[in-house]
């Protein structure tokens, strides 16, 4: 492969815990010729020195920056305010280009800098389907705190865990009562994440997926206990619940897990809330009689840190050593450069390939 110097950022938010490659394939990239420089980060769930130890390069945190001209930035999260113009190609979930909260002006600043976002959610196979993937722990967790909380054994702040130790507290105890779920997008990664962990919590989720959601039969959703959205909308469908929902006499529905967390979107399939939860809230009441609480968390894999890591990192290390000749990038760039047109002619920019 043509030299490609990848520069493994810290992350700005103190919950993210993950890493996007993980020492084990950190070792194969320098193997095969690339650079790799990575950050100090405390909170990242391996420790810098086992990257060191395969070859990697170690720089302070944030010093992405001043990273050369031609660097990859490779991260997961968002990238912090400053600076104001971006340069380099950056590689990272960008939630850009669905008219999120931010997406403009995130965009702006590749625009004045002459950088390019080459985002892990459109880095996808020809017909669209994605290529490296946090779903399945996404569902996994999602279903979990929802089972949890519906037993009145979820506890704040949330900490990172192993899958044993979250699965020893799924299993039922005497005592727990019968609940009906709902897993709504329950054939994608997401949705059959969740169908496993309400099968570790001893729960035979109801499953929805395009057939069932095209011709919505809303009663039976709010006849569900629990429900958990997976469901990863491409274009504006008709909302799952809506506000006047929630007041619905017959409403049997309490507990409501939203995975996708589109919030903010035009494409939000559940716009009954404005912000999403966090770790040292991760529950919030929608309605106090009959109660209804929500747990919208938009980077659950992170409480799962070293397993959620690994499947990534197994997924996203072949497409790395392809950089330069992956059609699966170029369609990356492709689709950035689109939102960029988008923006408007006083927006536009020459962007660097």
């Amino acid at each position: 492969m043509t030299e490609l110097h990848l520069w493994l950022r810290h992350e700005a938010r103190s919950t993210e815990r993950r890493t996007p490659i993980v020492p084990d394939d950190a070792r194969r990239l320098v193997e095969s010729g690339a650079r790799l420089t990575v950050e100090e980060s405390p909170q990242r769930i391996f420790p810098v020195a086992e990257y060191e130890a395969v070859g990697a390069r170690v720089a302070p945190a944030g010093s992405w920056t001043s990273a050369p001209p031609d660097t990859v930035v490779l991260g997961l999260k968002e990238l912090p305010e400053d600076p104001g113009e971006l340069t380099h190609r950056h590689i990272f979930f960008g939630h850009a280009y669905k008219e999120q909260p931010g997406a403009a002006d995130l965009l702006r600043r590749f625009s004045s800098g002459g950088g390019a976002l080459l985002d892990l959610e459109y880095l996808a196979d020809d017909e669209g389907r994605r290529l490296a993937a946090f779903g399945h722990w996404a569902g996994y967790l999602g279903a979990a705190l929802a089972v949890l909380q519906h037993r009145g054994r979820l506890t704040a702040p949330l900490r990172p865990t192993d899958k044993d130790a979250l699965d020893d507290t799924l299993r039922p105890l005497p005592g727990d009562e019968d609940f009906t779920a709902l897993v709504v997008g329950a054939l994608g990664r997401s949705g059959r994440g969740a169908r496993a962990a309400f099968g570790t919590a001893g729960v035979d989720p109801t499953c929805w997926d395009l057939a069932q959601t095209r011709d919505l039969d809303r009663a039976s959703l709010l006849g569900h206990d629990v429900m958990v959205n997976a469901v990863l909308a491409t274009s504006p469908v008709p909302p799952f619940l809506r506000e006047r929902d929630l007041d619905d006499p017959a409403r049997r529905l309490r507990t409501l897990s939203d995975v996708t967390c589109d919030v903010g979107s035009p494409l939000n399939v559940l716009p009954v809330y404005d912000r999403t939860t966090e770790w040292n809230e991760p529950v919030r009441r929608l309605r106090k009689e009959p109660p209804l609480d929500l747990i919208a968390i938009d980077n659950l894999p992170s409480l799962l840190p070293r397993e959620s890591s690994a499947d990534f990192s197994r997924a996203l290390l072949p497409l790395l050593l392809e950089f330069d000749v992956n059609p699966a990038w170029a369609r990356c760039l492709a689709r950035f450069r689109q939102a960029c047109a988008e923006l408007g002619p006083d927006e536009g920019a020459e962007h660097r390939g």
